[in-house]
């Protein structure tokens, strides 16, 4: 990076940063030559090198997590599949959810193999591979919970939801519409980085529920029965898919075979049974 991510620094050293990048850039600019910011590799380049480099979450039951040291859960399942069917090394790095969109969108991965909700917003800088999956966002709540019977209950209640995460978008919209129809709206909307530490403070009463999509709280549910149960819906239901740089369509295309040919050998179902306890058979082929 040209800039100092610390603005703290003192200003000389920002300045000699500003020099360098200045150089550094000087050549490109002089030749007349746009300065591009990096991107994923395509297919193409994917074969050349005999390598994809994909981004999973480190935490988001069940669709991927660490348990005893290894990679687990429904999109892990889901890539090794892909991976047996690929004509090239998949290196995975399992991060936390912040640094996985902005990864794909820079460069530093290819494709990002995760729960990502397709909306519009996103797609103006991802492209999106044949869905795997549906969701739609609900509340969870403490079992003991007594005062939220149904998402009107929310008004003057303070919700927890992962930050940049399209839940996020939702619990926004819907508090949107709760004002909009006279309500009071959600009091506060706290933002955090990984959802584990939301449930951990509505299980001890900092939040009076969580926002996230109904798969992820069936699992929370039932580790934890006698802690947390599930609400209403707040949000029309959308699809999950995994997601590479906007124009990146022979690299699309390839996965979409993959992930089509398994739907159709029921390999896609079987993994959906085994993590969500049903199958989304009726997903759309595409959602571009």
């Amino acid at each position: 990076m040209c800039f100092d991510r610390d603005f703290r620094r003192l200003p000389g050293l920002l300045t000699r940063r500003l020099a360098v990048c200045a150089l550094a850039l000087a050549p490109l600019v002089l030749a007349g030559l746009p300065v591009q910011p990096a991107r994923a590799a395509d297919l193409d380049a994917i074969k050349a090198a005999g390598t994809m480099n994909v981004a999973t979450e480190d935490d988001f039951h069940p669709f991927e997590f660490i348990e005893d040291g290894k990679p687990a859960g429904y999109d892990n399942e889901l890539l090794a599949l892909v991976q047996a069917e690929a004509p090239f090394k998949i290196n995975q790095e399992i991060i936390p959810w912040a640094g996985i969109l902005p990864g794909v969108t820079t460069g530093k991965y290819d494709m990002a193999v995760t729960a990502v909700l397709v909306n519009d917003e996103r797609k103006q800088s991802l492209a999106f591979a044949s869905p795997i999956a549906e969701s739609t966002s609900f509340y969870a709540v403490r079992k003991d919970e007594d005062g939220i019977k149904s998402g009107t209950d929310l008004s003057g209640k303070t919700v927890g939801v992962q930050s940049g995460s399209a839940m996020l978008k939702h619990l926004q919209t819907f508090d949107a519409k709760l004002k909009a129809e006279g309500g009071a709206g959600v009091k506060e909307i706290i933002e955090y980085p990984s959802y584990p530490e939301a449930y951990q403070d509505l299980a001890i009463g900092r939040t009076d529920a969580v926002v996230n999509t109904r798969i992820n709280l069936q699992s929370l549910v039932n580790s934890k029965p006698d802690v947390f149960a599930i609400g209403e819906a707040i949000s029309e239901p959308v699809y999950i898919a995994w997601a590479t740089a906007k124009g990146n369509d022979k690299l699309v295309e390839y996965i979409d075979s993959v992930l089509l040919g398994l739907r159709k050998n029921g390999k896609m179902y079987e993994l959906q049974n085994k993590w969500f306890g049903t199958s989304f058979e009726n997903m759309a082929e595409t959602v571009q």
